[in-house]
């Protein structure tokens, strides 16, 4: 698993316990796909590691299974070693006296499902009170505290609302589309950009509207096969219909015909009632459980090819191979096509994305949707390069940076390392060992996988792994002799451009830009920008970028256009001149990274690449401090990245001889960090639009 998505998350959880420390309740939002539950559970095993007088009672609002799915998972993170403070417990009608539903106390985690905490339900005739009474009281009882948490905190009860104040000491509220009032933002919260960028989740391709059912099925067998060899995944398609009369109108008259073009397909029915549910696969000729059809169509290797729902898979029926959406009903809710779209964007190949070639990485990260509107803040909108592609990435071709392993320092020999240790076989536990293994760095994982040829060299690099854990940070820290240019498979070194096709997410902060590297599908120069200190960044660049002397936009190469107006030859269609080729570094297949370390090794994608007319490359990472929810913000950690980005820019730039820049905007003024060689240097805005003019001649 990706670095970037561990500490997505641990970041994430250690701001909710930060949090629930200030408040008594509080709200996170993350995208479904994120690894909403497995957060859920790392949050609950820090608190009740540090308080064991504190237990959990987590509700299930939405419908469907989703107390058992979440039991089941909080089992197997308990089993793997994850998370050992956890002891789960599933209230279910099937403990019982003969006339009162009963619920033990010896576990710290409970999962309440929907449908027994109903108005009415045995549950609430007298058992929840009196398990409650029994947890929290101090004079017959165990005198401990509860945390509530909500999970799909969007449904709302009644019921549970109405004893929060006697018995709830906190109150935590998870959900992908949580009910904030006007103004209100998350107390934490892993924006849908974020995810994305740590490949938790997939960015999504939105169909045209002129798109019918034929183009979602004959697009899925374009990808089926490069899904089955690349990812040895079984892709999904998920078809939405209509929950009421309309339903069978539409499987009618809409999705049965287009299946019956494709004869190859093997598809599944699935409805509330059983008795209508449906399949051309083997299931239903020897008559399996519908429940085990479900459980079969979540697997990686599963062959049912297309999935047909109401509503019952829109929250809490994990299904990662799924990978398209068709929706055929008609939905007037953004929260439930929000729901419904996290069904196709996990990440199937998530815990060993890193081992994937990039072919494969992409189509991990790719989901296609149809019949949902994408005309609103968060939608995702595909670029390509400017007129030919082939001539601009001959033209800007960049070196990049990587942190050597600790093995390929030159006076570094792993096995006499461990030898000189003197704790040799101090651990008696197999089990601490591979759990401490499991939570390094991924290079670590992989020296040790490259070390341990045998048992006792797996248990001796893993009873040293401390130390060697140290000796690598040590290593990797020191830029001076961990950092070197990237390097092909011959040796040489690499040079690379923009990826031909990349997207981005619609984030407002909105620019016009009619002349820079990139255009969008549908032709029009209106691009989005992640922040305003990077919108503004842009427009600056921008600004910079024209020849405000001649008033008309050329468009093309900017060799061929210095070439033409030497010869006299103006184009009919221009306006201001570029006078230099730049563009946004968007994350999306792109190469374009320097590493550097942080507590593990990641990459910094910087924002902007811009190539002037001396061929010199300048490269920009904006920053901003003007964080709007004071919650979602750590400074001490931003403060220790900008240190660590400050290190390894200067030594960037030193080996590839660019100049890197670290804009920081602070309320409206800008901090600006440049790096030449190595050499650090500190600008105003105004001494950076004067020097960066003053350092080459910039005439055509």
């Amino acid at each position: 698993m990706l670095k970037e998505a561990i500490n997505l998350q641990d970041n994430a959880v250690s701001q909710l316990i930060e949090q629930i420390n200030r408040k008594d309740e509080i709200t996170f939002k993350a995208p479904t796909g994120s690894g909403k539950t497995y957060m859920m559970a790392d949050f609950m095993n820090r608190i009740i590691s540090e308080n064991q007088s504190i237990i959990f009672l987590v509700s299930t609002l939405s419908k469907g299974n989703l107390a058992k799915q979440n039991y089941d998972k909080f089992l197997q993170y308990v089993n793997n070693g994850n998370f050992p403070a956890l002891n789960p417990c599933l209230i279910n009608t099937e403990i019982t006296g003969e006339e009162t539903l009963y619920i033990p106390t010896e576990y710290n985690v409970y999962l309440l499902p929907r449908d027994l905490y109903k108005k009415g339900g045995r549950l609430m005739k007298g058992a929840m009170k009196n398990f409650l009474d029994t947890i929290t009281g101090s004079l017959f009882g165990l005198n401990k505290k509860i945390y509530l948490i909500k999970d799909e905190c969007h449904i709302e009860t009644s019921n549970l609302n109405s004893i929060s104040v006697n018995y709830f000491s906190k109150i935590i509220n998870f959900s992908a589309t949580p009910n904030l009032k006007r103004g209100q933002t998350p107390d934490v919260e892993i924006t849908e950009n974020e995810a994305i960028e740590a490949k938790l989740i997939k960015h999504v391709e939105f169909g045209s509207d002129d798109d019918t059912i034929d183009s979602a099925l004959n697009k899925f067998q374009d990808i089926k096969e490069s899904y089955r060899n690349l990812l040895e995944v079984n892709p999904c398609l998920i078809i939405q219909i209509s929950n009421k009369e309309r339903a069978d109108e539409e499987l009618r008259n809409t999705v049965f015909p287009a299946l019956a073009k494709h004869q190859d397909l093997k598809w599944m029915l699935i409805v509330d009632k059983y008795s209508e549910c449906d399949t051309n696969d083997f299931f239903k000729e020897k008559k399996v459980p519908v429940s085990k059809w479900k459980d079969y169509a979540k697997g990686n290797i599963s062959t049912i090819d297309v999935i047909i729902f109401k509503m019952v898979i829109s929250e809490g029926w994990d299904i990662p191979r799924a990978c398209m959406l068709y929706q055929v009903r008609d939905v007037k809710s953004k929260q439930l096509d929000e729901q419904v779209m996290g069904r196709v964007r996990r990440n199937p190949r998530l815990l060993d994305f890193e081992n994937l070639s990039d072919e494969a990485q992409k189509l991990a990260t790719t989901s296609w949707i149809w019949g949902i509107s994408n005309d609103k803040k968060g939608k995702s909108y595909s670029v390509k390069l400017f007129e030919e592609s082939e001539d601009i990435t001959n033209e800007i071709k960049l070196k990049t940076t990587r942190l050597k392993n600790l093995t390929e320092k030159i006076d570094f020999n792993l096995n006499d390392f461990i030898l000189k240790q003197n704790n040799l076989y101090s651990c008696s536990n197999i089990f601490e060992l591979y759990k401490k293994l499991n939570k390094s760095d991924d290079n670590i994982k992989k020296m040790c996988y490259e070390y341990a040829d045998s048992v006792d060299k797996w248990w001796k690099f893993n009873d040293n792994i401390d130390a060697i854990s140290k000796e690598y940070n040590k290593f990797s820290c020191n830029y001076e002799i961990s950092m070197e240019i990237v390097k092909d498979d011959k040796g040489d070194e690499q040079l690379i451009s923009f990826p031909v096709e990349s997207f981005y997410i619609d984030n407002e902060n909105y620019l016009n830009i009619p002349n820079w590297v990139w255009k969008k599908k549908n032709g029009n120069d209106k691009f989005s920008f992640d922040s305003e200190a990077e919108r503004e960044w842009a427009s600056l660049l921008q600004e910079l970028s024209y020849d405000k002397t001649i008033k008309k936009v050329i468009c093309g190469k900017r060799n061929s256009i210095a070439q033409n107006l030497l010869k006299g030859i103006v184009p009919d269609k221009i306006a201001p001149t570029p006078k230099f080729l730049w563009g946004k570094n968007y994350v999306a297949n792109s190469e374009i990274k320097f590493e550097y370390y942080l507590e593990g090794i990641h990459s910094s994608y910087p924002d902007f690449i811009l190539m002037d007319n001396n061929n010199k490359i300048h490269i920009f990472e904006i920053k901003s401090v003007n964080i709007s929810n004071s919650a979602k913000f750590d400074s001490q950690k931003y403060k220790e990245k900008i240190e660590e980005l400050e290190k390894c820019y200067a030594k960037a730039s030193k080996l590839t001889k660019y100049i890197f820049y670290l804009p920081i905007q602070q309320n409206e003024q800008w901090h600006i960090i440049r790096f030449i060689n190595g050499n650090k240097n500190i600008l105003t805005k105004e001494e950076f639009k004067n020097k960066f003019f003053e350092y080459k001649n910039y005439m055509l």
